[in-house]
């Protein structure tokens, strides 16, 4: 049923609550997802190579990670607490795996010091 007087449809009674977000907001981001993937292409199709491929390929992921968490998901429109309840914890395993990246390194470089 149409909005005549206005009104988003969650103040007209039908029990639905939470904001209504303008269907321009969402192709605007579309097209930037697009657009991104194609950055993401390009870096295969240039055949970039090397570190910079990688640092390219990583920055378009998050980029379209975050851009989806934060509209489609609705996280930019949510209470901080929950953002942090739902973002921190894949946060911390992400330093722990790094942490222990950093270890495993180490002791593959310490074995072959003292193996050879």
């Amino acid at each position: 049923m149409p909005s005549h007087g206005g009104a988003p449809a969650a103040d007209q009674g039908h029990g639905a609550t939470g904001q209504a977000h303008p269907i321009g907001l969402y192709l605007k981001i579309w097209g930037l997802l697009f657009v991104l993937s194609a950055m993401s292409y390009a870096v295969d199709y240039f055949h970039v190579q090397g570190a910079l491929r990688w640092t390219l390929i990583l920055i378009f992921m998050v980029a379209k990670a975050g851009l989806i968490v934060a509209v489609f998901m609705h996280m930019a429109w949510e209470r901080l607490a929950l953002v942090y309840a739902i973002l921190l914890p894949p946060l911390c395993l992400l330093v722990l795996v790094w942490l222990m990246a950093v270890e495993a390194d180490y002791t593959f470089v310490m074995r072959g010091e003292f193996f050879r």
